[in-house]
């Protein structure tokens, strides 16, 4: 049995927080560089081109991408062979985070409760996603969600007798709706499967795959490929205001169902999609 020591996981999340909202990720990054080269609306290829140039500014500078650096999820893969010692793991997470927002000087955007929303002043309590896995390391991956984006998601329990393109059409229509609201250029990570919750985690863990990796099912990968093309024709473009470049990315998890439901979840994110990661 490997020991952890719980100091460790607050190092690291600490560490990730901080990369994550002052380097935008290097598949982010290259996929904003397609889109210039490829754009012919000369409005979008310039937005396109200050947004990378904020990118460059913030790892330069060691600032925050974006003001909204988000409400901070953490997915953590856990070894079997794995065992925490020196305090709580839920513990450690946070004041990692806590760790973070204060020395980088991050805006807090967490309030302790939904209605009555007064501001805790340390971004957390932080979503903390957990899965237990063979070996004895752990795996940390370090999201901090905007909510300009975050609130243009969706979820719809289609019946199991609908298609692919019934579920094309939802994903589409959740663009449309969000329009210049979300920041595009976009990423959407996208959950088929599960239960009603299941699929809303699928699509928010699909957000962490490096875009232009296809899921590795054919038929998956396919409606990938032609959510993209669709999407990109609808003339939104970067900041909503026209050109080819609506989205960067769409990547789809799916995951077995109930023979009477077909759950799809869809996670919009901005162009400023930032996750870290790390192993221990």
């Amino acid at each position: 049995m490997r020991k952890i020591h719980v100091s460790k996981i607050k190092e690291a999340v600490c560490e990730l927080c901080l990369k994550a909202n002052f380097e935008l990720r290097p598949d982010v990054l290259a996929a904003l560089k397609r889109a210039v080269r490829r754009e012919t609306n000369k409005r979008a290829r310039s937005i396109l081109s200050d947004i990378i140039e904020n990118a460059k500014i913030a790892k330069a500078k060691r600032l925050a991408i974006c003001q909204d650096t988000g409400m901070v999820v953490v997915f953590v893969e856990i070894g079997r062979d794995v065992a925490f010692v020196g305090g709580d793991l839920k513990k450690a997470i946070n004041d990692g985070v806590k760790e973070a927002y204060r020395k980088g000087y991050l805006r807090k955007s967490v309030v302790d409760d939904p209605l009555l929303r007064k501001n805790t002043g340390s971004n957390t309590p932080c979503v903390v996603m957990t899965d237990l896995v063979e070996g004895s390391r752990v795996r940390m991956a370090v999201s901090p969600k905007g909510f300009g984006s975050e609130n243009k998601s969706a979820i719809k329990m289609f019946r199991p007798t609908q298609s692919a393109e019934d579920i094309k059409k939802f994903v589409k229509d959740v663009v449309k709706l969000a329009g210049p609201d979300a920041c595009p250029p976009l990423m959407l990570g996208v959950g088929i499967g599960g239960t009603f919750d299941k699929a809303a985690s699928l699509a928010k863990r699909a957000l962490l795959r490096p875009i232009g990796k296809p899921n590795s099912k054919a038929h998956i990968a396919k409606l990938e490929k032609e959510l993209l093309g669709e999407i990109n024709s609808l003339n939104i473009g970067p900041m909503g205001l026209g050109g080819k470049t609506t989205v960067l990315g769409i990547n789809i998890e799916e995951f077995p169902t109930h023979i009477a439901g077909l759950p799809v979840a869809v996670n919009v994110s901005c162009h400023a999609t930032r996750s870290a990661e790390k192993v221990l």
